[in-house]
């Protein structure tokens, strides 16, 4: 994914936050079991979310320990251990980050040296998973054939990205996978794919890349297009969020998911306010502090 599902900080619980930090140090690690050491540059909070909300439906218990690591040699950190959920989602992360960088080297050929880092994460990855890679590959050929269409709906440009993160999530929770856990991960991967449209408007005009939001307004500029086309983008999301959120009611969770209705429910709305205004910027992990 793209690095903008994200928790809502200020409103996050303590006991949250030590869980969403275990994850994150617990699905980095994994990275480096599974995919090499070079892959873990492709670690993100989007993917830390989605094994949050993995282990939750599936019922399985996330076990924390106090750890040293490469990256904080002296002092423990909480580590969520590993298993099989934080594997699979550690291969996934390393899949499309790979594809996400060939996008890139198609649309704007640079980021071949960026993408090499990723290349034999990805092969090992494919290896261990090659159902979830051909679920990958499938739906970005589908949403490059819509891109050199220059699609001009919104609602169908997002729909192999949001089918992609569908499947991957019935390919993810196996027997624990619903009607409703596929109709929030639709959503959510709709979401992804629409916010970083929106995000690189600018940007895309400037390189002649494909942008749906473009394509559908035919606005110089984001900034213009958001002026005369606003409350129509604003509709798109808030059908967006109004899905997440019957969704969530639908959906049977084991545990507490305080941590997961924080990022879906006020995390994802929070993002879509920032990039719409143009403040948005993607947060390293190492500058997210929770108190």
């Amino acid at each position: 994914m793209f690095g903008y599902i994200q928790p809502d900080i200020p409103y996050m619980y303590v006991k949250d936050g030590m869980l969403y930090k275990a994850l994150y140090c617990g699905l980095c690690k994994s990275i480096g079991g599974c995919c090499g050491q070079a892959a873990r540059l492709g670690l993100s909070y989007d993917m830390t979310f989605l094994s949050a909300l993995l282990h939750n439906i599936k019922n399985t218990d996330v076990k924390v320990e106090s750890r040293r690591c490469a990256v904080h040699p002296f002092v423990k950190r909480p580590i969520a251990e590993d298993d099989e959920i934080t594997r699979t989602v550690a291969c996934l992360n390393t899949m499309l980050t790979y594809y996400k960088l060939s996008d890139d080297v198609e649309d704007e050929h640079k980021g071949k040296v960026a993408r090499s880092f990723f290349k034999k994460g990805f092969r090992r990855a494919k290896k261990l998973h090659p159902q979830g890679a051909e679920i990958i590959k499938r739906h970005m050929e589908s949403l490059a054939a819509l891109e050199k269409a220059e699609c001009a709906s919104l609602d169908m440009a997002a729909d192999p990205f949001g089918l992609a993160i569908a499947d991957l999530s019935d390919y993810c929770l196996g027997e624990s996978a619903t009607e409703h856990t596929r109709t929030l991960f639709y959503a959510i991967g709709k979401w992804v794919y629409l916010i970083d449209a929106l995000d690189d408007y600018d940007k895309d005009i400037k390189k002649h890349n494909y942008n749906p939001f473009y394509c559908a307004f035919r606005e110089r500029t984001k900034e213009e297009m958001l002026e005369k086309n606003g409350e129509e983008v604003d509709f798109v999301f808030k059908s967006v969020f109004a899905e997440c959120a019957e969704s969530l009611q639908k959906i049977h969770f084991y545990f507490n998911h305080d941590l997961t209705d924080n990022i879906i429910l006020r995390g994802m709305p929070a993002a879509t306010k920032r990039v719409r205004c143009g403040c948005h910027k993607k947060v390293k992990p190492t500058k997210i502090k929770l108190r």
